[in-house]
């Protein structure tokens, strides 16, 4: 991308950026411009006021002169103190607020992004995104109101003093200001690149750190330390390079402004002795004023050459929000979504073909039905379709072809809010969330009374072990259900789907992390619940599903076979070889 398209990309999204927030935050934002343009004046009436305080000390028998100047000096100082104190706050509000509101637009831009979006991003690197980003937008936008408000308005008044004080001086320093600003030019051609390459590192360093929480167990199993380490500390040392890089040309604005600063000081003090002027062309508290005036300038015109820099560096972080913002929803609820009828639960496939990578199919022409208040699993190898099925139904993808209907119903047609009411799920992975039993459970449906929390988990056969807990109901899970066993953490997530009480009830797996006598439990729970019940399972043990009404055999994204135990098993097929190998081996 060449510098030009890369400059109109930033300055787009600039503007957008201030088009966004800066009217949200007005008031704020208009309180912190006035107090900066109070010290901008106050800075520049300090630079002039030394005339007079220099004129009244050589005329120093004029008392009520010296203390009229020492008390302007005085309200000056008091003036911008007070004017500095309201920007500082004003600012940190409207900042704060932003923050805020940006880190809220993106995550519930999250939670409407489909499964897909999820798959092409680490867990590290949109957290990274979200706890970042959003202040790199306060810092842009601080940085342009401070450079442009206050900064630019105190070095045009420090101007105006120089050149009334001393006009001919005054045009020779500014001589120097073209040279800070072709300088700062040829910085900013290298921030951009080493702020990308940075937030990818940290990103690295955020993703080995969920790792290492997450996985400890295998870390430890496995003796992995020494290659966790290994990945943190080059990690690290590549933030830290790039940092230094960051650093190296960031700092490189000081120096710059300091040599020139000092250039342009040195001349006029040398320069004010030269005859030219005339021995009495200037008075001592003109020649102090515009050397106050000269030297005060050098902290904003330092600030304003090295605000490019800052701005380029925050565009990064906030071109990293913006495409979390821009993402196509892949999943989203049609404009006249109706909610889905009241029915007994009937799930139809009707000639569905899917593929995750447009060059691999996955689903073609799949037709099925899942009869309402009948139980059908779905049993074939692995990486048939199976799981996708259930993806398509719970609406987590849309089909390519085709459609999926709950009682003769588009999904496509329906609102998210009545399928997700239509639909209870446990999955093979079960997921708890930060918090107590009682409240993983109590997820299951909103508003949900302690008497149907209790019934629930005995109804999955967990109010035996809850009870057996130091605080029952209220003990912590701890992080994803770190405090319990892995049979714990799958009847939790039963008693979640229980107590949801929808007509349809889908379980992948649900009994898997079980123990014999916990899925016997279960799956008696699990039987009384699905009675009545649209209810769909996925098993690869064959044990747990053959009372189900029908069992439907996918293989390679396609119905290879489907009809009660009985009736697969004469037919000598998939089913009868899958059966015939399981239960063999365990004879």
């Amino acid at each position: 991308m060449t510098n030009s398209s890369q400059e109109k990309i930033n300055g787009d999204m600039l503007r957008r950026l201030l088009r966004e927030n800066l009217r949200e935050q007005s008031v704020s934002y208009g309180v912190a411009i006035v107090a900066m343009v109070v010290i901008a004046i106050m800075t520049a009436l300090t630079a002039w006021i030394m005339k007079d305080i220099i004129d009244s000390m050589v005329a120093a028998g004029d008392r009520a002169k010296v203390f009229a100047v020492a008390g302007a000096v005085a309200l000056i100082f008091v003036i911008k103190g007070i004017a500095t104190y309201v920007q500082v706050v004003a600012l940190s509000r409207a900042g704060n607020r932003i923050v805020a509101n940006q880190q809220r637009k993106l995550y519930d831009r999250l939670l409407k992004h489909g499964v897909a979006f999820f798959n092409t991003l680490d867990s590290s690197n949109i957290l990274m995104r979200v706890t970042t980003s959003a202040q790199a937008a306060r810092g842009v936008i601080d940085t342009l109101i401070m450079g442009f408000v206050r900064d630019l308005l105190t070095l045009v008044g420090l101007v105006i003093v120089m050149i009334y004080q001393q006009p001919t001086l005054s045009l020779f320093s500014l001589i120097f200001g073209p040279l800070a600003i072709l300088g700062v030019r040829q910085i900013l051609k290298r921030v951009q690149g080493i702020v990308e390459a940075n937030m990818i590192s940290t990103a690295e360093i955020i993703k080995v750190v969920q790792e290492t929480s997450t996985g400890i167990r295998v870390v430890k199993a496995f003796a992995l330390e020494k290659h966790m380490a290994s990945r943190m500390n080059s990690a690290v040392s590549i933030v830290e390079s790039r940092s230094n890089a960051m650093a190296r040309l960031s700092g490189a604005t000081s120096p710059l402004m300091e040599t020139l600063s000092g250039f342009a000081i040195a001349s006029v003090v040398a320069l004010s002795t030269v005859s030219i002027f005339g021995d009495d062309a200037t008075s001592p508290g003109e020649l102090m004023s515009f050397v106050t005036a000269l030297l005060m300038a050098y902290d904003p015109a330092k600030r304003l050459a090295r605000m490019r820099v800052g701005i380029q560096a925050g565009l990064v972080g906030v071109g990293l929000m913006y495409q979390i913002l821009d993402t196509p929803i892949a999943v989203s609820e049609n404009a006249d979504a109706r909610p889905l009828p009241n029915g007994p639960g009937k799930v139809t496939f009707k000639n569905v073909s899917f593929n995750y990578e447009s060059n691999k199919p996955l689903l073609r022409n799949l037709g099925v039905i899942f009869e309402a208040g009948k139980t059908t699993a779905l049993v074939g190898p692995s990486g048939g379709g199976k799981s996708t099925i259930i993806n398509l139904i719970l609406r987590l993808y849309d089909p390519v072809e085709g459609s999926i209907e709950i009682d003769d119903f588009d999904l496509r047609d329906a609102t998210f809010a009545s399928l997700r009411d239509k639909v209870a799920f446990v999955g093979q992975e079960t997921f708890l969330f930060a918090g107590t039993l009682k409240q993983n459970i109590a997820m299951g449906r909103e508003n949900a009374t302690d008497e149907e929390i209790i019934a629930a988990a005995k109804a999955a056969n967990a109010h035996e072990f809850i009870q057996s807990m130091p605080q029952q109901y209220e003990t912590d899970v701890g992080e994803n259900g770190g405090n319990l066993s892995g049979g714990q953490r799958q009847r939790i997530a039963i008693a979640r789907a229980i107590l949801r009480d929808s007509p349809i009830l889908i379980m992948d797996e649900a009994t898997s992390a079980l123990d014999s006598e916990s899925e016997f439990l279960v799956s008696e729970a699990l039987r009384q619940l699905s009675k009545g019940r649209t209810t769909i399972v996925i098993a690869h043990r064959l044990s747990t599903i053959l009372s189900a009404d029908k069992i439907v055999v996918i293989k390679e994204g396609d119905v290879v076979e489907q009809g009660s135990q009985s009736e697969l098993l004469s037919q000598n097929g998939v089913f009868r070889t899958l059966y015939d190998r399981q239960f063999s081996t365990s004879e």
